[in-house]
């Protein structure tokens, strides 16, 4: 940021979440002994040091894991089944990430003694796919483990032709451990505004990523495209209102540095007029929402219209905005999505292959145009745009 010429650039500390993956082996051990790919998922606890070897259930879904007799459940390793369709616009993925989230608890709580699923990716490797999980206050903590989707689907076939008496058998070991928080910071810098300076512009991107790879495409790629539009927006003309980076810590294991920033800019936020992420890989933008005041979607669709060049288009749907910019969006911030084309992005999500390797840098140089367009766009409107958490403007 400093090199780029932002202005106010400075970093905000956060306390985040210290977990260790420590030691990660899993083996078939009947009806054939052969190694399975899989990536402890986030937050799991540990197995005991020699492991946990038990026959494996096999079930598609959370639903049908909660109609089972608990009797059916006790001390197996469940194994969820779950085929997460590929989309481009990353709904396969929100139709999935609950069961990441919830498996292990539900499984703890019949009696289960690990949790194994197949890996919530599009590829067909043996790379596994890991990614953030939540242990219900009323539930039994499991070990839980994505298996690749290669191995997932052997796992499924050998489980689905299982005799009586002649059950599929894993040997899981877990080295993970929950250490005491840690320091991390959101970075923060700025392109200050002229005659609107003390409205903000938010744009967001997430430092953090999963041990297993690089996090080019989540999230560095996103990181790329908010640094590169901004110094974009700078050396064009300097926009009325303040233009604010904030590139976030701990978005993948509890959202802290969101959390935070919203705590310790409470008193600023009706100020933020607009806040927009980059967080969906280096996909080419496909469509554009936005969701605030009447005049602010004025200059919205303004925006929008000029960006039809490069194919955008928009679209009157509800707004969830990114992981952390829903934290201001709940605080009463408009919140713009640019959705990008996800197509190939759960081919790398989370996993060992998220690389620099794999990044498509046309569809980059098209995201940074998009976003330097609407945003530019926005941060120098002469619409009202903004409101605070009573439906008040800023002056």
């Amino acid at each position: 940021m400093h090199d780029l010429g932002f202005a106010n650039v400075h970093t905000e500390s956060v306390q985040v979440r210290h977990w260790d993956r420590g030691v990660t082996a899993c083996e078939l051990v009947t009806p054939v002994h052969r190694p399975l790919a899989v990536g402890a998922l986030g937050s799991s606890v540990g197995t005991p040091a020699e492991g946990i070897d038990a026959e494996v259930l096999d079930v598609p879904s959370l639903e049908a894991l909660a109609a089972l007799p608990d009797a059916a459940v006790q001390g197996k390793i469940v194994y969820v089944h779950h085929v997460m369709r590929r989309t481009d616009t990353g709904a396969g993925y929100d139709d999935s990430v609950d069961i990441r989230r919830d498996a292990a608890s539900a499984a703890g709580r019949k009696g289960a003694v690990a949790l194994l699923l197949r890996s919530l990716g599009t590829d067909a490797t043996r790379a596994p796919h890991t990614g953030s999980m939540v242990y219900a206050t009323d539930a039994p903590r499991i070990p839980a483990a994505a298996v690749s989707t290669a191995d997932g689907d052997s796992l499924h076939r050998l489980v689905t032709a299982a005799t009586s008496g002649h059950p599929v058998r894993v040997h899981l070991v877990l080295g993970c451990r929950t250490l005491p928080d840690a320091s991390g910071v959101n970075v923060i810098g700025e392109i200050p505004g002229t005659d609107r300076a003390d409205q903000i512009v938010l744009l967001g991107a997430h430092l953090d990523s999963w041990d297993l790879g690089t996090g080019a495409l989540d999230d560095g790629a996103g990181v790329a495209i908010v640094l590169a539009s901004a110094h974009r927006i700078m050396q064009s003309r300097p926009p009325r209102r303040t233009v604010r980076v904030v590139l976030f810590a701990n978005e993948e294991n509890g959202e802290a540095g969101a959390r935070t920033y919203v705590h310790q800019h409470h008193d600023e936020l009706s100020h933020h007029v607009v806040a927009i992420e980059a967080d969906s890989g280096d996909g080419r933008v496909q469509v554009a929402r936005y969701e605030g005041t009447p005049t602010g979607a004025v200059a919205f669709e303004r925006a929008v219209a000029l960006a039809q060049r490069y194919g955008v288009r928009l679209r009157h749907e509800p707004v969830r905005g990114g992981i952390d910019t829903a934290h201001l969006g709940r605080a009463g911030v408009p919140l713009v999505v640019l959705r990008q084309d996800m197509s190939r992005y759960f081919d790398y999500h989370h996993t060992v292959n998220d690389t620099p390797a794999v990044l498509d840098d046309e569809a980059i140089d098209q995201a940074v145009a998009v976003w330097a367009l609407v945003v530019g766009e926005l941060a120098s409107a002469g619409e009202n745009l903004g409101r605070t958490t009573e439906g008040q403007a800023p002056r």
